[in-house]
């Protein structure tokens, strides 16, 4: 009697839903073309010192006042020094401010929105109560006012723009948290007595991401035209060194005699907050399911 060995099952290949989110946001125009400029200008910010042809802090007064040229791509300031050496170098000094300021006022308002959105309560209440009184304030002048308690310079300054944009983080994460935490999977975590803690870690804070990336890249942008604001009122970055806010408040005394001065810093800072506009709501298309259908 002949035995019959049945076929085996063909391997069900199995379905990544990020691995779409990637090849959705690689296709979609604004992602591809904020993320390039983003980019562009983050190296530019790594690598300024070693492109820049001359030092930043080197005057020429021989030189004051020269036009664009092959020389000087972007011509020279007051000081005879070269506007695209300090436009590199200023790069740095806005990137490295929004990047960490970001990171700290991401961290901390993430952080309070996971507990409030999940814990609700008096949790809730305190959080976002002292949230609102932040909201409160206009944020330029909130910036200003913790900027002339903890005085002028660079550091001061991340930690003012951290404080202006933490209650932003603080309430997209507490409404993202609240759209998960009594899905399906965080009961389970519960039924199977997980702590509150694990379950905020694991299950609740990785499934509400997509909010919060978006709220990052716009801040971003926001946190640059913030460091750019404090240094053009002479709180943040200090002279000689070189900031775009900075050179733009030194520029506009000049803008008749040498436009250029305010010409080609006001135009990095246009380029780089509309990268990250443009990455955010690239972003924004691909994680948020009511815009899915676009781009």
């Amino acid at each position: 009697m002949a035995t019959s060995t049945a076929a085996p099952a063909p391997r069900v290949a199995r379905h990544d839903p990020r691995l779409d989110l990637v090849r959705k946001a690689l296709r979609h125009g604004l992602v591809l073309l904020g993320g390039g400029i983003v980019l562009l200008l983050g190296l530019v910010a790594l690598f300024g010192a070693a492109l820049a042809p001359y030092d930043p802090l080197t005057m020429d007064f021989t030189a004051r006042f020269a036009p664009p040229s092959l020389a000087h791509p972007f011509g020279t300031d007051d000081f005879g020094r070269d506007l695209f050496s300090r436009v590199l170098y200023g790069a740095s000094v806005s990137f490295r401010v929004a990047i960490i300021a970001v990171g700290i006022s991401g961290t901390l308002g993430v952080t309070l929105g996971v507990a409030a959105g999940y814990l609700r309560g008096w949790v809730d209440e305190v959080v976002m109560r002292t949230m609102d009184v932040l909201f409160a304030f206009p944020a330029v002048l909130l910036a200003i006012t913790v900027m002339a308690i903890l005085g002028r310079g660079v550091e001061n300054a991340m930690i003012a723009i951290a404080i202006v944009y933490m209650p932003i983080f603080a309430r997209v994460t507490r409404g993202a948290v609240i759209a998960v935490r009594d899905r399906e999977f965080v009961t389970a975590a519960r039924a199977l007595g997980q702590g509150h803690l694990r379950i905020m870690a694991v299950h609740v804070l990785p499934n509400s991401l997509g909010p919060i990336i978006v709220q990052t890249s716009l801040s971003l942008a926001f946190a640059i035209l913030a460091e750019a604001a404090l240094s053009f009122f002479g709180l943040g970055t200090q002279p000689p060194d070189p900031s775009w806010g900075r050179m733009l408040a030194e520029g506009r005394s000049f803008l008749h005699q040498a436009p250029w001065m305010g010409i080609f810093p006001g135009l990095a800072i246009m380029v780089s907050v509309l990268g990250f506009n443009l990455l955010g709501d690239g972003l924004r298309d691909v994680l948020d399911p009511r815009f899915r259908g676009r781009g």
